[in-house]
Parts: C-alpha cells; structure tokens; sequence
C-alpha cells in the first residue's frame, strides 16, 4: 500500500519539471490567481510572457502552439507529479505545488547569490573581530561592543533583506514570471 510520502516527487523529479520554462510559467500563474484557472487564460499567459507580449498583442497560431504544449505535454507530467488537478479545461494546484518554493531561489542577473554575500560578510566580521583580539583595530573612537553591534545590524539587516526578496521573488508573487 503506497502512503501520501511515496506519492511526492523526489528532489530529482521536481528540478525536472521545474527546469521546463512552460511548467514553471503555469505553475508561477496558478499561484498568481490562486483559483482554478482556464486552459485558454492559462495558454494566453505562458504565450505572452514566453513571447515576451501583452496578451492582447498575441497572434491565435501563437495561442494555439502553447495551449496544445500545455495541454498534451507540459500539464499532464505536473498533474503525474501531484503538482495540480488538471481536467482538460480546468487547472488547479496542488497542496504539494506550495512545497516547491524551497527548490527555487531565483537570483536576479544583477545580483550575487547570497550564500556568496554572506560569505564576504562573514570574511568581513571576522577581519575586523581578528582586528579587535589582536588590538590592531584602535577601541578608543568605537568600543568593542560598537563593533559587535555593528556586525549584528549588518547580519540582522542583511537577513531581512534576503528573506523579503526571496519572498518576493517566489512564483506567483510577480506579475511576470522569475
């Protein structure tokens, strides 16, 4: 007898459906609107952020090419992976579709990835706590708990400001896809 844990995908089958664009794109608009959405209203937005259009400016051979990839492709093999209930007219996410988030941390092209941010932070605080144990670092215009407290806020600040942008950065949070 399966159990609802054997029934998720694995690490490796989820980077596979999120590696299709399409895929992504659909599930980042189910998210958006958060109800059941149409194939056609579904199709219209994957063609136009794929096309990189308004929906109004799509051609219907440019509609009818992504609605049949959604529909004989790209929502079958997320509805086989428990992502979303599809009904040939009707597409709704899954509980599961919300477990996705962790496997997508999107970092904008003008950005370092953080784990790299907060290695050069790191790097920093621990030049300038050497700096202050050895007495390289004078204490007399800024005490060593300043210092300390200066380190704080840059890690404090520096974590709220990850956390709000990979927030804002997940799918469905945007108006266009990450």
């Amino acid at each position: 007898m399966a159990t609802q844990a054997d029934s998720r995908p694995g690490r490796g089958e989820i980077f596979d459906l999120l590696s299709n664009h399409r895929r992504r794109y659909a599930i980042h608009y189910c998210k958006r609107e958060d109800e059941p959405v149409s194939l056609g209203d579904l199709a219209e937005h994957v063609a136009a952020w794929e096309l990189d259009k308004e929906v109004e400016e799509l051609t219907s051979a440019e509609r009818k090419r992504v609605y049949t990839a959604l529909q004989q492709q790209h929502l079958p093999t997320l509805e086989r992976a428990n992502v979303i209930e599809f009904d040939n007219r009707t597409v709704e996410l899954t509980d599961e579709a919300a477990e996705l988030d962790i496997y997508l941390d999107v970092v904008p092209a003008d950005s370092i990835p953080w784990g790299l941010y907060y290695l050069g932070l790191s790097a920093f605080a621990g030049i300038v706590l050497g700096g202050l144990w050895l007495e390289w670092i004078p204490t007399e215009t800024v005490p060593e708990l300043g210092w300390a407290t200066l380190l704080f806020a840059l890690f404090a600040g520096s974590a709220v400001v990850h956390v709000l942008q990979s927030r804002r950065m997940r799918l469905g949070k945007m108006e266009k896809p990450p």
